[in-house]
């Protein structure tokens, strides 16, 4: 079955001095996408029935022409958000320069065990520090949780509710080589999402989505025998620094933004030929942050 393609999830940086430990970028590089390129995609993109664009990284902020991208999308007549660790005094003037022209802004931050997990530093606090900043019609703050407490839950709870930002959770999402890395079993990393949402849900009220992901991700990690993973249902197209447009982020097949409009529109239309992997999962599904489908909590109990 076909899904529309309605969303675009952009990479304006190919690197991100953030390098999370669980990071599941399909794409790493350096240098930043141009604009003659992004101005050429959201071309094509428009003509394929896309509606609106999310900017990701890398790290948007360190884009020379942020603010360049973003309008360049309204003229296309798209929606513009954006994903962003902003955290430092020039990330975060960087974001405040087009937060105004941003549909909506998620804060990426990662709970204290995935912080340990992930050799970050992405704190809860400092990203509402940085959305507490920033003017924009919606702010969202995405947690990724690992070895939750009770103590670090009712400080995010009032953190959340003070600060008035919606709030969305995913578990880390470990690939087979970080589970042997960090001496984890599939079932050790399966049991330790399902404690997570226990924990989280005497605070929060999540959402059946969020339940019904968890189990999509157990089915990814232990699929039946002889089975097999079931094709890409996103919406959201991905396009790389350097202008291939995708339809999974880790897919094998793509297409130029310099191939001709018949081709890229055949692509878009086509039935995915991907099949879902955790990794794709993951990003997919924190791509589409305005999407309900998608919340994993919906307020502050």
């Amino acid at each position: 079955m076909s899904v529309k393609v309605r969303t675009a999830l952009v990479s304006t940086a190919g690197h991100c001095k953030v390098a999370c430990g669980f990071c599941f970028r399909a794409d790493r590089a350096h240098g930043f996408l141009d604009t003659a390129t992004y101005t050429r995609t959201l071309s094509r993109l428009r003509e394929a029935g896309v509606e609106g664009v999310c900017l990701t990284g890398g790290e948007p902020t360190h884009h020379p022409q942020l603010r360049q991208l973003v309008r360049l999308a309204h003229q296309f007549g798209m929606s513009v958000s954006m994903v962003t660790s902003a955290r430092s005094v020039a990330e975060v003037i960087a974001l405040s320069h087009v937060t105004h022209l941003l549909s909506n802004v998620t804060v990426s931050a990662d709970s204290q065990g995935a912080m340990l997990l992930g050799r970050t530093t992405r704190t809860a606090a400092s990203g509402i520090a940085t959305l507490r900043a920033i003017s924009t019609e919606t702010k969202i703050l995405h947690v990724t949780c690992w070895s939750l407490s009770d103590d670090e839950c009712q400080e995010l709870a009032d953190l959340v509710s003070e600060a008035g930002v919606e709030v969305q959770f995913s578990p880390v999402v470990l690939d087979e080589r970080a589970l042997r890395r960090d001496g984890k079993s599939v079932q050790d990393y399966l049991v330790q999402q399902h404690l997570d949402a226990d924990v989280l849900s005497r605070y929060f009220n999540l959402s059946d989505r969020y339940r019904a992901y968890l189990g999509e991700l157990r089915d990814l990690q232990l699929p039946p025998t002889g089975g097999e993973r079931w094709s890409c249902r996103s919406a959201t197209a991905y396009v790389s620094a350097d202008g291939q447009i995708r339809r999974c982020p880790y897919g094998q097949a793509s297409v130029s933004v310099h191939a001709p409009r018949a081709s890229i529109r055949q692509f878009l239309s086509d039935p995915a030929q991907d099949r879902v992997t955790p990794d794709c999962a993951a990003i997919c599904r924190s791509s589409a942050a305005s999407d309900d489908r998608a919340a994993s909590c919906a307020a502050p109990a």
